[in-house]
């Protein structure tokens, strides 16, 4: 079978870790772009002896680690808040972000994180232990769910307040999304794709953004669909079902990249 076939379906999932680690679409997309062109040159890269997911994330973290990307070539960012992601060039995920990233977000063993990493899992587990005390240092923040499925919208709610930030409301459609959002001005959106009315959580979010920057992380249970590289997709994504680690990990990274920004204003 060919390289690119092997590839292929993990490539949406490489996506949405890269985006993760940048905070930005067109970072992430970048770098995955780069680690693709890498193997088109060079097939001998591959680990061929690994899983294929596991090879592909290795090769990308090999590159990530080696490769500065200049982010002031990529094209501008939909909305202001990933714009200033993008700017800010010290907002990169350390080590530990992105083992706790491989764990919770994208659901590798101890074993297969430490082997993308190129660390024993000793060091591995030592990195997941120092991303947990980092998190939990985190500063609370407002979180808006627009989630039309009642019981979906219960678990988020508890796990948003679980990990210590209040919930100012739930909205189940488009136009709810726009009115609740505009009376709490929530720090933080979680947003699901599909909504009530049949409207677009996407389409709700973009219209939020027209008037103010704020990070959002969308959920949705066909993540391949939004990970294809097109343009505008997501920086952050959940993908259902989820795990509380999961939901913590994407809402940590959020408010990482916030701190860099206040940092570098």
């Amino acid at each position: 079978m060919k390289l690119a076939e092997v590839i292929a379906p993990h490539v949406p999932y490489l996506r949405r870790f890269a985006r993760s680690l940048t905070g930005t679409q067109a970072g992430g997309d970048a770098y995955v772009g780069a680690t693709l062109e890498a193997l088109v040159a060079d097939r001998s890269l591959f680990p061929a002896h690994l899983d294929p997911k596991v090879g592909l994330y290795k090769v990308f973290a090999q590159l990530w680690q080696s490769v500065d990307i200049n982010v002031s070539d990529f094209p501008a960012a939909v909305d202001s808040w990933e714009e200033q992601a993008r700017r800010s060039l010290t907002a990169i995920a350390p080590l530990p972000r992105q083992a706790f990233l491989l764990l919770a977000v994208e659901r590798f063993s101890h074993a297969e994180g430490a082997e993308i990493l190129g660390v024993s899992e000793e060091e591995f587990t030592a990195l997941i232990d120092e991303a947990a005390v980092e998190m939990a240092e985190q500063v609370a923040t407002d979180v808006m769910i627009i989630e039309d499925e009642p019981l979906i919208a219960m678990d988020i709610e508890q796990m948003v307040e679980t990990l210590g930030h209040t919930v100012t409301g739930v909205a189940r459609t488009h136009a709810e999304a726009v009115k609740l959002f505009n009376e709490r001005r929530p720090g933080l959106v979680l947003a699901d794709i599909q909504l009530a009315d049949g409207s677009s959580g996407i389409d709700a979010v973009n219209d939020i953004l027209k008037s103010v920057s704020v990070p959002v992380i969308f959920i949705t249970a066909f993540p391949e669909r939004l990970l294809t590289g097109e343009r505008p997709e997501p920086a952050f994504l959940v993908t259902k079902p989820f795990q509380p680690d999961m939901v913590k990990a994407l809402i940590s990274q959020v408010l990482f990249f916030s701190e860099q920004i206040e940092q570098a204003a």
